[in-house]
């Protein structure tokens, strides 16, 4: 089962959050942030082009931890990731479930109720 990602709605008690450079991240959530930096490092030694080298977004990458922190017990298990953004950082999450295997394989996005926004 997929993790759910929603945006434009307040975080409920064992939501995990994803936090857009330049906005807080609200007390007693597992959260981590992103921004606007360039891809992630590549891994030396395999193939070119398989799916662990190739570079992955700053929110793909953050998507990997958080989900390897929550399977490895480091984080708090969470079935939800509330994600606090502008538009341009909610699109920069789309494209990053949506273009990258592993996050697509991990996450979902539900689109919230519009009436939250």
């Amino acid at each position: 089962m997929r993790i759910e990602i929603v945006m434009g709605v307040e975080p409920q008690a064992d939501d995990a959050v994803l936090v857009e450079a330049g906005h807080a991240a609200p007390p007693g959530h597992y959260s981590a942030g992103f921004g606007a930096a360039g891809p992630g490092p590549v891994v030396a030694g395999h193939a070119l082009g398989c799916a662990c080298c190739v570079p992955r977004g700053p929110v793909a990458g953050v998507l990997a931890a958080m989900f390897r922190a929550r399977a490895t017990g480091a984080a708090p298990f969470f079935k939800r990731l509330v994600v606090l953004a502008t538009p341009a950082g909610e699109a920069a999450v789309r494209a990053a479930v949506a273009g990258d295997v592993l996050a697509g394989a991990r996450f979902l996005i539900r689109e919230a109720d519009s009436r939250f926004r």
